[in-house]
């Protein structure tokens, strides 16, 4: 079976892998770059957090365990993920019932959680600066981060190895179903054809599946201040040790290779603006690094390398859209905000639904056909405190 898939983020090499270890013919079409999109552009925090309704935080905890399967192959490492856990605290009474009524909840569903005090969190993290007065932490030991370039090269690099083949650049304009299959239309011009397709396109799904008569409804990336949007500082390598994730009041951080941290301030994303974004040494790169400089011991003198505005790629509704577009079953979308997360799974599950294995009931909550012409959802909730996202 020829399959095209649009898109070389984390799904679209999940996917591809998965096809081309079943034996499909898979080609992939990639805009610019692999990893140009949001893939590029994400915390990157491997979780099942707030992550609503109840089947929301099952699929979410299964990808979890994919990580874990993928990397436990025989022979492979598994350089991309860091299972370091995760701690968080709260910074005022309101946060401090949030984050208890978080944890009775995560309780209740078993998922590993527990509190710990200051002396265990540095024990965890030896340069970890607790403000005064915080008594009581939220560990998370089954979670952690992962390098979004290292997944995609571990994921695409088995399907490279397994006969799948890249077409970059190659900005996909149209799809539309023929008699047989699906016929694919380039920005230049050439036509190509398969016998199905799979949209692993990100932000871009909306405008992509519209071609096919299936518009499924995403929400905008390129609001400024919106839930979609928010800012991502990469720092220089840095003399500080930490392999956790930090989601505290004041600052998200994680690892992101080589002494090199990832920042985030919640609280600044109201100013991301895609068509305006920050100087790398400007005020909110300041203050981010103050912040650091606050949280973490050996972080004196941070500069940002980088600094740069993530577009999510949300549905809609905020959950994931995984299935068929039609009736036929030539057209597949994968589009999530928990990519990163959910990728190896959701790349599992769909290849086999494509191929031809029947349904997947992991995915029977989560199908497309809910957004599909939708115009009047409502405005999806910003994130806005540690642990939301």
């Amino acid at each position: 079976m020829n399959i095209a898939v649009i898109g070389l983020g984390v799904l679209g090499a999940a996917i591809a892998r998965s096809l081309s270890l079943a034996g499909a013919q898979v080609t992939v079409f990639e805009r610019t770059a692999p990893l140009a999109g949001t893939s590029n552009t994400s915390f990157a925090w491997v979780n099942s957090h707030s992550k609503n309704p109840r089947p929301y935080h099952d699929l979410n905890v299964a990808g979890m365990a994919e990580h874990d399967v993928l990397a436990a192959s025989p022979g492979r490492c598994a350089p991309w993920l860091t299972l370091g856990g995760n701690i968080e605290w709260a910074a005022d009474p309101a946060g401090t019932e949030r984050l208890a009524a978080s944890v009775r909840e995560l309780e209740e569903r078993d998922y590993p959680v527990e509190w710990i005090g200051p002396s265990q969190a540095r024990d965890l993290v030896p340069d970890l600066l607790v403000p005064d007065g915080v008594r009581d932490i939220a560990h998370y030991p089954t979670e952690g981060h992962l390098i979004p370039a290292l997944l995609v090269a571990r994921l695409w690099g088995e399907a490279r190895e397994n006969g799948a083949e890249l077409r970059c650049p190659a900005e996909v304009v149209s799809v539309s179903e023929t008699g047989d299959g699906v016929r694919i239309t380039l920005s230049d011009g050439e036509v190509a054809t398969a016998d199905a397709v799979v949209f692993a396109a990100g932000r871009w799904t909306e405008a992509l599946t519209t071609t096919t008569g299936h518009r499924v409804a995403m929400a905008d990336p390129d609001v400024a201040g919106s839930a979609t949007v928010g800012l991502l500082g990469y720092t220089a390598a840095l003399p500080t040790r930490l392999d956790a994730v930090l989601t505290t009041p004041a600052l998200n951080v994680r690892p992101d290779g080589g002494g090199r941290l990832v920042v985030q301030g919640l609280d600044l994303d109201a100013d991301a603006d895609p068509a305006n974004p920050p100087a790398v040494d400007g005020h909110h790169a300041q203050e981010l690094c103050r912040r650091l400089n606050d949280l973490l011991a050996g972080t004196s003198g941070a500069v940002l390398e980088s600094f740069r505005v993530g577009q999510r790629s949300m549905p809609g509704d905020g959950l994931t859209a995984a299935g068929f577009l039609g009736e036929t079953g030539r057209v597949y979308v994968l589009a999530t905000h928990s990519g990163v997360t959910l990728g190896p799974l959701l790349g599992r599950l769909a290849a086999s639904e494509v191929l031809g294995g029947g349904a997947a009931p992991e995915l029977r909550d989560f199908r497309p056909d809910r957004l599909v012409g939708r115009d009047s959802l409502p405005p999806l909730e910003k994130v806005r405190f540690a642990g939301q996202q």
